[in-house]
């Protein structure tokens, strides 16, 4: 497909389901295409017994795809929704669709998946490995009660990046966006476990001053979209969780201050993609589709 769309992957599941019907919501607010990939395989590890075999799974992935075209169509009445079917795993397939693609969306969870399993495969691979924005809808519909997107800040060039997509989702979405900065120092805790010789208080104003420096330009940018500012003393990862509870959506960068550049996906990202209840979008300081569209 040539030309900025949407990429879903598709694969049955209620959790693909989900993630098509978020995916068709975002291409129409967009105004662009949706492109619905499906991955099929030869299942087994011991090779087909002769061509008719395979063509018989290429066959129920083409059904598949079929009825996630059906889904999204009906989801989005009028929506431009084209298929893709791929030869190969699902990561593979949809980071090979995903040159043209503003947005690549999946499910948390694939067909593939234990019941407790809360995230597949799939959407831990993309999200680490693409160079574009990567939203995980959970297995489980959110409780949405407000019209609000969430994103984490700490000051990285990811999560600067991370705030221009949520602003620009935010618009498209017309929600409000809640800032999230958690700080958190040892140098801050009560009794022993306290760091000696430190200034919590100093730390903290300095982690508040890089907060405000981060922020102001892109809030500068985008002077339309109502903003709430909260600066925590708490794990970030277990902030941002319970801020998501009533999200649209929770974005955050791929790696954060601290992180090794050897690291696909910075603990605080792999932690809300476990345990988050709304959807995750995944951001990162390398694509250069968040800076055309801010």
């Amino acid at each position: 497909m040539d030309g900025p769309h949407v990429l879903v992957g598709f694969d049955g599941s209620p959790a693909a389901g989900r993630a098509l019907r978020w995916a068709a919501t975002e291409a129409s607010l967009r105004g662009a295409p949706l492109r619905v990939c499906h991955a099929w395989n030869w299942p087994y590890p011991a090779g087909p017994e002769g061509d008719e075999a395979l063509e018989i799974v290429r066959t129920m992935g083409v059904i598949t795809l079929e009825d996630g075209v059906r889904i999204a169509r009906e989801a989005a009445p009028g929506l431009d929704v084209r298929p893709l079917l791929s030869k190969g795993t699902p990561p593979a397939a949809l980071l090979a669709a995903s040159q043209d693609a503003e947005l690549i969306v999946v499910g948390a969870r694939g067909a593939g998946g234990f019941d407790r399993l809360p995230l597949g495969s799939t959407a831990v691979h993309v999200p680490a490995h693409a160079d574009r924005p990567v939203v995980v809808v959970p297995s489980r519909e959110p409780a949405r009660t407000g019209r609000r997107i969430v994103v984490g800040i700490d000051g990285s060039l990811a999560s600067q990046a991370a705030l221009r997509f949520a602003l620009r989702e935010a618009a498209l979405w017309n929600a409000s966006v809640t800032l999230v900065c958690a700080w958190w120092d040892p140098a801050a805790l009560p009794g022993p476990d306290r760091l000696p010789f430190s200034d919590p208080q100093g730390l903290k104003e300095q982690a508040k001053a890089r907060f405000a420096a981060t922020v102001a330009p892109a809030l500068a940018a985008r002077p339309e979209v109502a903003v709430d500012r909260r600066f925590v003393l708490e794990r970030a990862g277990r902030v941002l969780a319970d801020e998501a509870r009533d999200a649209l959506l929770l974005v955050v960068g791929d790696r954060g201050i601290g992180s090794s550049p050897k690291t696909l996906l910075g603990a605080v990202t792999r932690s809300v993609l476990h345990e988050a209840p709304a959807p995750v979008a995944v951001v990162h300081d390398r694509d250069p589709h968040v800076e055309e569209q801010s």
